[in-house]
């Protein structure tokens, strides 16, 4: 049990290193790196050297750990329950006193996994051995490089290296140094499957988005078409903060990403309540506002190129109705048309006349007065608007004495009303649909846009993006 050195003031020299055999898990939320790793130390034992020649034949002898000095080297950062987790072999020493201890184990250490970069991150997780009691004036602690010849490739990550350095440490309580030994394994993330499991299925619904100003406001499914995309990613948000540690030091970014792109999906949604909002607009609710007109009608159309339905026609003749006079011949003179039947034409015609101009009305009538022939009736071959006896030869000048002549005119003048209110209130619903349809176009143009400098500024602001894209994927 003594320390195997000659001179008792001397320090005894042991060469450490290991060998990585395997990286069996990272985990992330819970910060434990688990490896498969054999140890290796070799030492002078003063006490067991012996001459050959002596003993022929006998050139090694293997004791176990309990029957000769061992170094008492462990893993500082250990995160087993056993704390030292090695299988105890054999010590092997040979006539010259040289010993080599070789204790093999699967190793749980803490390691400070950040994640600020994932799926694009390397991961530096730190094995820190020494001696437990020896300071470094009993125990002169040197170092081996790693050996990584038998490592056995990991399917989630790579290993870039496994890089040492011996360091000392003071204490402001003594006076002697303290080696450790410290390898810190260099891993980098595999991002095959992440990318094909959570960020192109992200992207392809960040994509979908857009659909939402595509889809008709008739539909009715703009605003179930965001809520469900909105309801996705918030399901791969729960994925991902399953395995993520529950940290505040660092944001990962693909969670940067998924929350740029729910802010994105919450802002379309709100667009699209607006859009629906202008385009089942009531008319009845108030004429569009000046600035309205101005901003959405005339400046963002002419930029969007988007034109109102039937800008390209005649300004000065508007596409006609059935129930207005300008449709029928004649109109562009402003001269009387002539009937189209003969029978009943002419007192529909009058009525429409009549309401602008009653004089109109009054020539026909006053002519078929003064007529010295026989007076026609309707539906004659003559095709004129006759008065009979029972009919309407005791009109005035005016053409108004008959109350059923004044009642029809009535019934025509409120038909003729309410048809122009009807075209008016259509006139200011299309215009509230197209103010509608130019925000719709709007906020796709600005939301394709922002989704694609949002989805190139975070995933390619990963410092080994290009790498790990032409090792994954090439």
């Amino acid at each position: 049990m003594e320390r195997p050195v000659g001179n008792d003031s001397h320090p005894l020299t042991v060469v450490f290193t290991l060998s990585l055999i395997q990286i069996m898990d990272v985990d992330e939320k819970n910060q434990v790196l688990t490896t498969n790793i054999w140890l290796r130390m070799s030492w002078f034992d003063h006490y067991l050297q012996w001459n050959q020649s002596e003993h022929p034949g006998v050139k090694n002898l293997r004791f176990t750990t309990d029957q000769v000095w061992t170094p008492d080297i462990l893993l500082y950062n250990s995160a087993d329950d056993d704390f030292d987790s090695t299988f105890k072999t054999n010590v092997l020493v040979n006539s010259s006193g040289y010993a080599e201890y070789l204790p093999p184990g699967i190793f749980m250490s803490t390691c400070n996994v950040d994640v600020r970069w994932f799926p694009f991150d390397i991961q530096r997780c730190e094995l820190k051995f020494g001696s437990w009691t020896y300071d470094g004036w009993l125990l002169d602690l040197q170092m081996n490089e790693a050996d990584i010849s038998g490592y056995m490739p990991n399917g989630e990550w790579d290993l870039i290296g496994v890089p040492g350095t011996r360091n000392e440490a003071f204490y402001d309580c003594c006076k002697e140094p303290y080696p450790d030994v410290t390898f810190v394994v260099t891993i980098r993330r595999r991002t095959l499957y992440y990318a094909l499991n959570l960020l192109i299925p992200c992207v392809l619904l960040s994509s979908m988005t857009l659909l939402i100003f595509v889809l008709p406001a008739d539909s009715g499914e703009k605003i179930s078409l965001g809520i469900t995309v909105l309801l996705s990613l918030t399901v791969f948000m729960l994925l991902v903060a399953e395995i993520m540690p529950a940290t505040s030091d660092s944001v990962p970014l693909i969670g940067q990403y998924f929350a740029s792109i729910m802010i994105i999906v919450g802002m379309s949604v709100i667009a699209t309540v607006v859009v629906l909002q202008y385009h089942h607009h009531d008319p009845n609710g108030g004429n569009m506002p000046k600035w309205v007109q101005l901003v959405l009608l005339q400046w963002v159309a002419w930029f969007l190129r988007m034109k109102r339905p039937g800008e390209n026609d005649d300004p000065e003749r508007p596409p006609c109705a059935p129930h207005l006079r300008r449709c029928s011949s004649g109109s562009q003179s402003g001269s009387i048309p002539n009937p189209p039947d003969p029978n009943n034409g002419n007192l529909l015609y009058m009525g429409f006349q009549s309401m602008e101009d009653p004089s109109v009305l009054s020539e026909p009538v006053q002519r078929n007065n003064i007529s010295t022939g026989p007076p026609r009736v309707a539906g004659s071959p003559g095709g004129g608007f006759g008065v009979g006896h029972g009919g309407l030869g005791g009109c005035s000048a005016a053409g108004l004495g008959d109350p059923q002549l004044q009642a029809i005119l009535e019934e025509v003048r409120y038909m003729a009303d309410r048809f122009r209110e009807q075209d008016e209130a259509e006139s200011v619903a299309d215009q509230w649909k197209f103010a509608g349809a130019v925000i719709d176009r709007l906020c796709l143009v600005a939301f394709s846009v922002f989704n694609i400098i949002c989805t190139i500024s975070i995933l390619m602001s990963a410092p080994n993006f290009v790498e790990a894209i032409s090792k994954d994927f090439v």
